[in-house]
């Protein structure tokens, strides 16, 4: 191809050629080629616009008008058309338009440099820019699909040109934009977006946003997979450019004219225009977009944007639409509502008397069982956000969730409806019971309804969910109605035994298991007909293996771990209730070795309720151990003794236990001395929580009971450096129970006349003491009354008033 240089073409075959600008065609303000070229009685020529321009500027500023050539002062403003040099210059701009073209068409058809490429691009850019038939005669010509095959090219800068040579191609032309958009050339430019360079990326977005001002094109774009969500990316982007961050965000707003884009960009998280279609759209448009939202999977924060820009009026179309629209709307809020913070505001947006009357009417208008389910569902997710749900009415009678007559509907419902409803509505009961302020309401009409058969049935239902439900809501009520339970399950075991089978299950420590074992050690502690049932069972064995996996780390299960471990220890603790006089109980235990199970749990920090079970259970084995001792026949004195009976002194026997006068051990007699628990319940005395605190308290009590030798107790406690905590305890007085507890434990040490007289001098004991005697109940008096006078802080007239009766 001939060269061409200083911009003149030429060639042996052809006859046109590029001439050069000439000088009189510029303006000689903007040094611009001039459309509308007048002359000034200086003579001079200039673009009308900018002479114009010259003389505004001259006025506004007091200048003299003169003429920016010849600086002569001008007695005129008149401006003449120079009509020759317009035909002049247009014609010339004919001639090398047509001239460029033929250079455009010649080297982009051919193998080319990157420079003549480049060349010809430029050529068309400056073609394009003059009218809309010039951009008419490009597309003619054939040049738009040798254009785009150039948005292949190796050469960056090509690809580059390319993509500004089609911008100014597509320019008000819907035609070329149709050519531009055959073939995979969308996808091409699409592509530049993602992978592209930072100029490329620009113009392959100025590009974009021509096409998309072509409504035809919205859908044939958006079809392009990835093509919204890389602009929809662009978009919201922090790192782009803001040139090209502002075209893709108008390339998608015309995108909106197409439905499909809008879905699509919703699903990219660009969730405005479905919105704005929703409360604004037809009512077949509104529909459509109910559903979609429906079908979309939404994150917690747009969960909460929808439902605030659009929560009211899906609400309003569940209440008056048709059967169709309120199925779409149901759908939405289904979505909407499972984040707790969008589930609040549907309830400000007043979902909640709507969704009662879907679930509870009954007759023609109610809804279909599908739909009754989905309404179930949203019910659930709002009551699961923990919105205070007494103070919110459902009707002019200002009843509310927990009114004991939709309690009493809700129930019905759920006992003659299918499984899948079943479980939502058990789950609406699970979050109202999951509360301290609601919990009573539901439980006094559980009990009114007599529902307590009807509920428990279901932890042997077939479907996890539902079994699951069941179990939950039984374990948060379990507190309350515990004897109501505990008779229901006598009235039909194997419920019992389906809850140990959840207990059992082996594989890991489920959602389910934690409540399922609460449930079961929430049942009265002292009824010995479950306890009995579930040794027949085997339950124990099953249980006690899987503390001690949890305790060596073997089982694992997350957030469920340690309520599930509370769950098995209290169920544990059962067997220590009932001990007294059962022969058969006590094996159990024994076989257990549950004085060694308790004192190793009694160490587990951190886990309050392990530890406060665990003392009490080991309180509960050590009051047992005066009775189960082995008590060794006395010996025979012998003749010395019986003659010298002042030389028989009261002695321990080696290997009798000193506190119980017996053989003793952990596990035959659960002797907390042979044990070596002593000292892990003292530790225990320093405990935060005050309940642990009174649990090892009452356990190390045992040592001082009546039945034992006292003396020999406190000096165990001594020897486990426990007496001081305990004074510790009776001082701190942090609590009524506690300082019950610790008077009647010190009153019962201070009988050792060493201890007293050392601890006389202890002002704050005698302190602590005097305010037991003071404000305490009857017998906590009585008892602080009795240990004033260990440490002569009252007179003692016992002895005074038998000598007088004696008189």
């Amino acid at each position: 191809m001939a060269d061409v240089q200083d911009g003149h073409y030429d060639s042996s075959t052809d006859s046109l050629r590029v001439e050069p600008i000439y000088e009189s065609f510029l303006c000689p303000l903007t040094k611009q080629i001039m459309r509308d070229p007048v002359t000034l009685e200086s003579g001079a020529t200039f673009e009308r616009e900018a002479i114009l321009k010259w003389f505004k500027e001259s006025d506004s500023s007091g200048r003299s008008l003169v003429c920016p050539i010849t600086r002569k002062e001008l007695s005129s403003t008149e401006l003449n058309p120079s009509i020759a040099l317009r035909n002049t210059i247009d014609e010339w701009m004919h001639r090398n338009e047509a001239a460029k073209l033929d250079v455009a068409c010649k080297s982009l058809t051919s193998e080319n440099s990157e420079h003549d490429t480049l060349q010809a691009l430029e050529y068309v850019v400056e073609i394009c820019q003059r009218s809309r038939s010039s951009r008419h005669v490009v597309r003619k010509l054939g040049l738009i699909s040798l254009i785009s095959e150039l948005l292949k090219n190796s050469s960056t800068k090509v690809r580059q040109k390319a993509l500004e040579s089609l911008c100014f191609v597509a320019k008000d032309d819907n035609d070329n934009k149709d050519e531009i958009a055959a073939g995979d050339n969308i996808r091409t430019i699409v592509k530049f977006l993602s992978h592209g360079h930072v100029q490329e990326k620009e113009q392959a977005a100025s590009l974009l946003y021509e096409l998309s001002q072509y409504k035809p094109l919205s859908e044939k774009i958006g079809s392009v997979p990835g093509a919204i969500l890389i602009l929809v990316g662009l978009s919201s982007s922090k790192i782009e450019n803001l040139f090209t961050v502002d075209r893709a965000d108008k390339t998608l707003v015309n995108l909106e004219s197409c439905e499909k884009n809008v879905r699509q960009m919703a699903e990219n998280g660009r969730l405005q225009p479905l919105l704005r279609l929703l409360l604004e759209g037809s009512a077949d448009t509104q529909l459509s977009m109910a559903a979609y939202v429906g079908e979309l999977v939404l994150t917690n924060d747009v969960k909460v944007f929808v439902a605030q820009t659009a929560g009211s009026a899906l609400v309003n179309i569940m209440k008056s639409g048709n059967r169709e629209a309120r199925e779409a709307a149901l759908k939405a809020l289904n979505q909407i509502s499972s984040y707790d913070v969008s589930a609040k505001i549907l309830i400000e947006a007043g979902i909640l008397p709507p969704l009662i009357a879907d679930l509870f009417t009954v007759g023609s208008n109610q809804l279909p069982m599908k739909l009754k389910e989905v309404s179930a569902t949203i019910l659930a997710n709002v009551v699961a956000s923990g919105a205070n749900f007494q103070s919110i009415p459902l009707d002019h009678n200002r009843q509310t969730l927990v009114s004991e007559e939709i309690v009493h509907n809700l129930l019905h419902l759920i006992s003659n409806t299918g499984p899948a409803t079943e479980c939502k509505l058990l789950q609406v009961l699970v979050g109202l019971t999951s509360s301290s302020t609601t919990v009573q309401g539901i439980v006094d009409a559980i009990k009114s309804s007599g529902a307590t058969v009807s509920l428990i049935q279901f932890v042997e239902a077939p479907q996890r969910e539902v079994r699951m439900a069941s179990i939950k809501l039984l374990n948060n009520i379990s507190p309350c109605m515990g004897q109501e339970l505990a008779e229901a399950f006598r009235g039909n075991f194997s419920q019992l035994s389906s809850l140990i089978r959840v207990i059992a299950d082996n594989n890991g420590i489920s959602e389910e298991q934690a409540p399922a074992a609460g449930l079961v050690a929430d049942l009265p502690l002292q009824d010995s007909v479950l306890t009995r049932r579930l040794v027949e069972d085997g339950a124990f064995t099953t249980i006690i293996s899987k503390v001690i996996m949890i305790r060596q780390g073997e089982s694992r299960g997350g957030r469920f771990v340690n309520p599930f471990l509370e769950g098995l220890v209290r169920i544990v603790s059962r067997i220590t209730f009932i001990l007294e006089d059962d022969p058969d109980i006590i094996a159990v235990a024994r076989e257990y070795n549950l004085t060694a199970l308790f004192s190793d749990l009694l160490q587990m920090n951190g886990l309050d309720t392990v530890q406060i079970v665990s003392a009490t259970a080991l309180g509960n084995l050590s009051g047992q151990s005066k009775h189960l001792t082995k008590i060794l026949p006395p010996p025979n004195a012998g003749l010395c003794f019986s003659i010298f009976p002042c030389l028989s002194q009261k002695s321990v026997e080696t290997g009798v236990c000193r506190v119980h006068h017996g053989i003793c051990s952990s596990r035959e007699s659960f002797c907390l001395l042979e044990g070596k628990v002593v000292e892990k319940l003292v530790a225990c005395l320093d405990h935060n929580n005050e309940k642990v605190v009174e649990a090892s308290l009452t356990a190390l009590s045992t040592l001082l009971d009546d039945g034992v030798d006292i003396d020999q107790g406190v000096m165990v406690l001594c020897d486990a450096e426990g007496v001081k905590p305990i004074l510790d305890v009776l001082c701190e007085n942090r609590t009524e129970a506690l300082r019950q507890r610790a008077v009647w434990a010190v009153e019962r040490i201070l009988r050792t006349d060493e201890i007293a007289y050392e601890i006389s001098g202890n002002q704050n004991v005698s302190t602590a003491l005097v305010e037991a005697f003071r404000h305490g109940d009857f017998r906590t008096r009585q008892i602080a009354e009795r240990a004033l006078k260990h440490v002569d802080k009252l007179p003692n007239f016992s002895g005074i008033f038998s000598k007088i009766g004696a008189q």
